[in-house]
């Protein structure tokens, strides 16, 4: 009987576990995921992506095609196998429930076919008034699919996309949509600038769009939409680490990550990122970006590698600019090992926007003059950075046009059509008024006056030029 209770509780245990659990899921209020281009619907990461073509109608476009792809290979994920073509200005239309940020990722994949050329693809996108891509032709520099993942402020409940070939003879596509409404402390309102002149306060991050340029896990390997609570992708950062310190290497943890009140959460950083890093004395991370933003750089800190509490300090830097001096991880994280917590920074490259070739934000940790002098002490770590472009003064994530800039200048087929129809009716009148004419003056000929002294035989000859005088 008693071994009997005992497994009795141990299932409700199971069974209370695995409901809290489930319940620390994000769970978010709107949720759209399209295959475009499909008649069916697709899952990929156990999740299902509808066919745009289902009952429930996203897009309108009188001059869209759907094409499937040709020659792919047999682990192409079914989303990436089909796409919704544009031949004029389209738009998706999604009707959102909660005010706040979204998430909007793009999916392309620019597919091989017979029977529609894709190099023919140039198109622009916006989101709700912002220009998120200009002048974009899909192309993929890795050859592989290619997600561009921007954060939008919603108030108006919708969030529409838009699609606009470049111009006449070019087209627009897209693979998948995502519309997400992102938590509420996915994006913190203020953050702290950094420039050569020193720290300051930067408020109303929360209404600014913004477009994920790096998402890295810093010493750990590629975390999929599958291990991910709103289904993001980290990659290592091997390609970005600029360190010159022998001593820094990778440090993993295999415990469990203490996410806290105050603290990052879950769906800030998942566990994959949090429990991996770099320590070292000195490390620094070059991250290539474009001129002519702001940008807001995420660092994430979860102290997995010192054996005790109140032995890690150290500065971090931004561009080589002191952006936090005598970093006390324990304290900002109540005094608990492997407890996650991030500090936003911004810093502003519109000044270099003449600059052609480009910029680059470098992160850096090192020791400060607090650092601990125990054999057993860390100098310095991180486990993951973010790196996202705000928009500018025009609302514009790629270049200095606004929304109206692009929907005015660029050609569009339906005002070509209308330009068509009314050439054709010219041309039809015209026609029309030549034909007219042309039987008037027949008219004046067949009603000129007879002489007076035409026979009759002759007038019943019908010829009226062989008339004599007798």
């Amino acid at each position: 009987m008693a071994i009997l209770s005992r497994r009795i509780v141990f299932l409700f245990s199971v069974i209370f576990l695995s409901s809290s659990i489930s319940s620390l899921s994000f769970s978010p209020a709107d949720e759209y995921l399209v295959n475009c281009g499909s008649n069916v619907d697709s899952t990929v990461d156990n999740r299902r992506f509808v066919s745009d073509a289902s009952k429930v109608k996203f897009f309108s476009s009188e001059g869209s095609v759907s094409l499937q792809g040709e020659d792919l290979a047999p682990n192409v994920p079914q989303i990436y196998r089909t796409a919704r073509v544009f031949a004029r200005q389209a738009k998706y239309e999604f009707n959102v429930r909660e005010k706040g940020t979204h998430m909007v990722r793009l999916h392309f994949n620019r597919l091989s076919s017979s029977q529609i050329d894709l190099n023919d693809a140039e198109f622009h996108v916006t989101v709700n008034g912002h220009v998120v891509l200009r002048n974009f032709n899909g192309n993929n520099d890795d050859s592989s699919s290619k997600v561009r993942e921007f954060l939008i402020w919603v108030d108006v409940g919708e969030v529409v996309v838009r699609f606009v070939p470049s111009e006449d003879s070019k087209l627009a596509f897209v693979n998948a949509i995502e519309v997400i409404s992102a938590p509420k402390d996915l994006i913190a309102d203020v953050a702290t600038s950094v420039s050569r002149d020193g720290t300051g306060k930067l408020n109303g991050l929360g209404k600014q769009a913004m477009e994920v340029v790096y998402r890295i896990n810093v010493g750990g390997r590629k975390v999929t939409p599958f291990n991910d609570t709103l289904w993001r992708t980290w990659v290592p950062d091997d390609d970005l680490f600029k360190t010159v310190d022998a001593s820094s290497h990778k440090a993993y943890f295999t415990g469990r990550i203490k996410y806290r009140p105050g603290g990052a959460s879950r769906e800030v950083g998942p566990d994959n990122v949090y429990n991996t890093a770099r320590v070292g004395n000195a490390m620094s991370w070059d991250f290539p970006v474009s001129t002519g933003y702001k940008y807001l750089i995420r660092m994430h800190f979860c102290d997995i590698a010192s054996k005790s509490l109140g032995m890690l300090y150290f500065n971090v830097y931004i561009n080589g600019n002191l952006a936090y001096q005598d970093f006390d991880i324990s304290d900002a994280t109540g005094y608990v090992l492997a407890s996650p917590y991030y500090m936003d920074f911004v810093v502003d490259l519109t000044a270099d926007s003449n600059n052609p070739l480009g910029s680059s934000i470098t992160v850096s940790v090192g020791p400060s003059n607090k650092t601990s002098v125990d054999e057993h002490r860390v100098d310095a770590m991180l486990n993951g950075v973010e790196i996202m472009k705000m928009n500018n003064s025009m609302g514009s994530l790629d270049g200095f046009v606004s929304t109206d800039m692009i929907l005015t200048s660029c050609p569009n087929r339906r005002n070509l059509s209308i330009f068509i129809a009314m050439m054709a009716f010219m041309c039809i009148f015209m026609s029309f008024y030549v034909v007219v004419q042309r039987k008037k003056v027949r008219d004046d000929i067949s009603w000129t006056k007879l002489p007076m002294d035409v026979r009759q035989d002759n007038l019943k000859s019908g010829n009226q030029f062989s008339a004599r005088k007798p």
